[in-house]
C-alpha cells in the first residue's frame, strides 16, 4: 500500500461577511496517496474549489479563514506554515491548474517571461537555465515550436494552448501533487480529451498525485482512483471510484449519477435532475444539509447532522439511513411522504 501524501481531517473554512458567516467548507476529510488521482465532485457551491484553496492557503484575506481541522502534507502541518515556507510550498510541492486558462496568465507579459520568473522563484538556477527548462516543459505538453511560443502573449494563443502552458508551468518544478480545478471546463470536447490524456501521461512519468475537481462524472471514471462527493461544504460519500459507481450509498450520489444521460436509453425524455436548490451556507450545520431535497428524508434528518462513517472498508458515508444497522435501498418508497 502506498504512503499517504496528503491527509485532510475535518477541515472547516468559513467566510466572514457582512451578511453572516458562510460555512463554505464545514467538515471535509480525505486522504490522497502518492501517485494516485482523486476526484472531488458536487454541484456549484458545494465547496470543491474552497477545499483546494484551503490546502494551499490561498483564501481571500480578512474574509476567508480556516477555523478548524488539519492539513498534513508529508508530515508538514500546512496550517502552521509561515509566509516564507508557504511560498516555497506552493509551486514546488503543490502546483495548481486553474479552470480558466485565459485568466490564469498575465496578458501583458510574454509566456516565456512568466514561466522563467516562476521557475527562478522555486529553483536555484539562472534565467538562461530556467528558459531551457521552460522550453523543455512546453515540448513535453505538446506545444509546437516552443521557442517561438515563449515570445507569445497569452491572447495570441487559443484556450487549449493556454491550458497546455498552465500545465507546463505546473510541472516545471516537478511537484509532488497537482491540484487541477476543473481544467477542461472552458475547452471544447476534443481539447478536453487531449488535456486529460496529457495529465495522465505526466502523472505516469513523474509519479505525481492529482487532486481533480470536476462536475463531469465521466472524467472521474476515466481519471480517478478514488472520489469524494461534496454537498454544501461537507463530505457525504468517499470511496474508490469503482465501488462508488457500482454501489453508491448516499441519496445525493444517486441523484448525481441518475442525472447523467445514458446512450442506452431507448426512450428519450427529459434529463433527470435533483429537485430543489442547495441550502444557504450561513444556515447549515444544524441538520443533514441534503434534508430539504432528499426523497428519503426522515424526522431525524432534520434534527441531527449525520456523522461520516466507514460502512465498508474504505467506503465512507454520511447518512442517518445508512448506518450499518439499517440500510436504505435506492428507489424505495419513503413512508414519510
Amino acid at each position: 500500500m502506498s504512503e499517504n501524501l496528503l491527509t485532510v481531517k475535518d477541515l472547516k473554512t468559513y467566510f466572514f461577511t457582512a451578511s453572516g458567516v458562510s460555512k463554505a467548507v464545514d467538515g471535509v476529510s480525505f486522504t490522497l496517496k502518492k501517485g494516485e488521482t482523486m476526484g472531488i465532485v458536487g454541484e456549484s457551491g458545494s465547496g470543491k474549489s474552497v477545499t483546494a484553496s484551503s490546502i494551499i492557503r490561498l483564501l481571500p484575506p480578512k474574509i476567508g479563514k480556516i477555523v478548524g481541522g488539519q492539513i498534513d502534507f508529508e508530515g508538514k502541518d500546512i496550517i502552521q506554515l509561515n509566509k516564507r515556507d508557504l511560498l516555497n510550498f506552493r509551486g514546488k510541492d503543490i502546483a495548481v491548474i486553474f479552470q480558466d486558462p485565459m485568466t490564469s496568465l498575465d496578458p501583458v507579459f510574454k509566456i516565456g517571461n512568466q514561466m522563467v520568473e516562476m521557475i527562478c522563484a522555486h529553483q536555484d538556477m539562472s534565467k538562461a537555465d530556467a528558459r531551457k527548462v521552460a522550453i523543455e516543459a512546453l515540448k513535453k505538453v505538446g506545444i509546437p515550436q516552443p521557442e517561438k511560443r515563449m515570445e507569445s502573449y497569452p491572447y495570441e494563443l487559443s484556450g487549449g494552448m493556454c491550458q497546455r502552458v498552465i500545465i507546463a508551468m505546473a510541472v516545471c518544478c516537478k511537484p509532488k501533487m497537482i491540484i487541477a480545478d476543473e481544467p477542461t471546463t472552458a475547452l471544447d470536447v476534443t481539447v478536453q480529451a487531449q488535456v486529460l490524456e496529457l495529465l495522465q501521461e505526466l502523472q505516469d512519468e513523474m509519479d505525481t498525485s492529482i487532486l481533480l475537481i470536476t462536475h463531469n462524472l465521466g472524467v472521474v471514471w476515466k481519471m480517478c482512483d478514488t472520489v469524494m462527493v461534496l454537498y454544501a461544504g461537507k463530505t457525504v460519500e468517499y470511496a474508490d471510484t469503482k465501488t462508488l459507481y457500482a454501489k453508491p450509498l448516499h441519496p445525493y450520489t444517486w441523484g448525481l449519477l441518475d442525472s447523467i444521460p445514458k446512450l442506452s436509453d431507448k426512450v428519450k425524455g427529459e434529463l433527470k435532475a435533483i429537485p430543489g436548490v442547495p441550502p444557504d451556507l450561513r444556515l447549515t450545520g444544524k441538520c443533514c444539509n441534503f434534508y430539504n431535497r432528499c426523497p428519503y428524508a426522515q424526522e431525524i434528518c432534520g434534527k441531527e447532522v449525520p456523522e461520516l462513517k466507514e460502512l465498508e472498508p474504505g467506503h465512507f458515508v454520511a447518512c442517518h439511513r445508512q448506518n450499518g444497522e439499517q440500510n436504505l435501498v435506492r428507489g424505495e418508497v419513503n413512508p414519510n411522504e
